[in-house]
């Protein structure tokens, strides 16, 4: 009926703040509505006058502008029933009046006016006019007993106040306007309704530690990159070697390779500390693995062995197994194998893994044999050093011609030397056979000239071709060289007579390609028991090393 129609429309433009219900004989609210807002809209009234109407003098606009109780809500009228269950509630003994034909549009205006509430004797006379009009056409509504006075909070044209998007998504943030979604938050009597809107309301993001990871799994969800991409920001400024293993399952089970590799570089500069941290033992058995496979990892081996037991006795327990010998090495897996046991100095190796009941005896037998004999026998573990240093590897060569028959007798061959800026030596270049194709046993060192202490050694050995070149003994761990100290490489080798090195040079220097970075290296006479090398003669022609 366009008296609804009327109502409906007025509802778009505007929300009551205050509604009345009519009483017998009194004054009934209404809106006035005849001052415009802003942008058009009506500022709230509780006005008992009502406007005249606009549109021709017909009662059908006034009606449509007074609103009563019952019909405050234009889907809750009596002409739809919804009446019962209106936004404003009348009391049980109110009537609604029988529906009357409309035939004409006074017919209509008096429908209309019987939906509201009877206007005082305070009314303007043209509302008084156009009432009395009404009356004429249709029976007066009965009176009500009593009624019920309900107030919301005014949001008029809330739009109008807010100069800019940001402010008005601002204001709908935890509000109740235009939500299409509430949230149930905490338990019990202590539950609360959070209204939200289907929507990111602006792209200003406040992340913490607590929050970071359920707003990257949110983001994730949802596709929003911008958010995502705050969040793994907020990771990489916060990224620490104790929560470096943490983080990096999360960016494996969230697909972020580039935070994952910042991990990896974390712990291959802070093995130790990673491992230490707590959230270590929490990783999933794919992490674990993918961090055993480093070549870069900056630790001992025993400590990676220790740390992987700390990590099976917590996965252990996490899958309801006995923390037993047998179930550590059953949660391990695949892990074991990555553990490079030859790494280990023989000492390390009886101390701990031998006695750890995780490896089976044919393992430690084979271990203990490559340790102790040569030809050292096949192991089933890598031995391959670890080296914990980026970049490019350099190397030296102090020798300028390569000369035959240099002899062997169980003395080591030493030479002095020391460095301008600080490297890190991984392995020397030796000399091998004159008589073809050969095996040599080898012990390399370095060691400290004044203190007399061995900084790092290995005890190993290496395939020959029988010809002039140089070939690769490397160190387990890379040995740190200071500027301006001295010290000693020491080489004592098993085996046939092999090539050696003349015409030697004093001092050799490396230039990096790329930075123009500059290595010196200072090479004199090592005193005492060398097998005849020199500067100028001997073995041990090349020195790798990083800076």
């Amino acid at each position: 009926m366009r008296c609804c129609v009327c109502l409906f429309q007025q509802s778009l433009q505007c929300s009551p703040s205050k509604m009345a219900a009519g009483e017998s004989n009194s004054r009934s609210s209404c809106l006035n509505l005849s001052n415009s807002g802003p942008l058009g809209n009506a500022p709230p009234s509780n006005s008992a006058h009502s406007s005249p109407a606009s549109n021709g003098g017909s009662m059908g606009a006034a009606g449509g502008i007074n609103r009563s109780a019952g019909n405050s809500n234009p889907q809750s009228g009596p002409e739809n029933g919804g009446g019962a269950e209106s936004a404003v509630r009348s009391t049980p003994s109110a009537q609604n009046p029988p529906r009357q034909p409309v035939g004409q549009s006074g017919a209509t205006s008096g429908a209309a006016s019987n939906m509201t509430a009877t206007s005082s004797s305070s009314s303007s006379s043209s509302a008084s006019t156009a009432s009395a009009d009404a009356s004429a056409a249709v029976p007066s509504l009965p009176s009500s007993p009593a009624s019920v006075l309900v107030y919301r909070e005014p949001v008029y044209n809330w739009q109008a106040t807010k100069s800019t998007v940001k402010e008005r998504f601002a204001f709908l943030f935890n509000n109740e306007v235009l939500s299409d979604v509430h949230f149930l938050v905490g338990k019990g009597m202590g539950v609360q309704r959070i209204p939200a809107h289907r929507f990111l309301y602006s792209d200003e993001v406040q992340i913490g530690p607590e929050t970071v990871m359920t707003t990257l799994y949110t983001a994730k969800k949802y596709a929003v990159p911008a958010l995502e991409a705050h969040c793994v920001e907020f990771l990489k400024k916060n990224l620490r070697a104790d929560n470096a293993f943490m983080l990096l399952t999360q960016a494996r089970l969230f697909d972020e390779p580039q935070l994952a590799s910042l991990c990896l570089e974390n712990i291959d500069k802070n093995t130790a500390d990673a491992l230490a941290a707590e959230g270590f033992t929490d990783i999933d058995l794919d992490t674990l693995m993918a961090v055993l496979e480093r070549d870069t990892l900056g630790v001992r081996e025993v400590r990676l062995f220790v740390a992987a037991v700390r990590w099976a006795d917590a996965e252990a327990q996490r899958q309801q197994l006995q923390p037993t010998p047998e179930n550590k090495r059953r949660v391990l897996g695949k892990a074991l194998s990555l553990i490079r046991f030859p790494l280990m100095t023989i000492e390390e190796f009886a101390a701990g893994p031998a006695q750890s009941g995780i490896l089976t005896d044919r393992e430690v037998v084979s271990l203990f044999l490559h340790f102790t004999v040569n030809p050292k026998p096949h192991v089933e573990f890598i031995d391959r050093p670890r080296c914990c240093l980026r970049g490019k590897e350099c190397s030296i060569t102090r020798f300028s011609q390569v000369e035959s028959r240099w002899g062997y007798s169980g003395t080591s061959d030493r030479i002095r030397f020391s460095v301008n800026r600080r490297i890190f030596v991984v392995g020397f270049g030796l000399y091998g056979s004159i008589h073809g194709p050969t095996d040599y046993q080898v012990n390399i060192q370095i060691i400290h000239t004044d203190s007399n202490t061995v900084l790092g050694q290995n005890d190993t050995g290496f395939s020959c071709d029988g010809t002039a070149s140089t070939f690769r003994v490397m160190f387990k761990e890379p040995v740190e060289i200071l500027p301006s100290v001295n010290y000693i490489a020491c080489a004592t080798l098993k085996g046939p007579d092999s090539h050696y090195g003349t015409k030697g040079m004093r001092k050799v220097t490396h230039e990096a390609p790329a930075t123009g970075t500059k290595t010196c290296f200072t090479f004199c006479y090592a005193a005492g028991n060398n097998n005849g090398t020199s500067v100028e003669d001997g073995q041990i022609p090349e020195v790798i090393f990083y800076t």
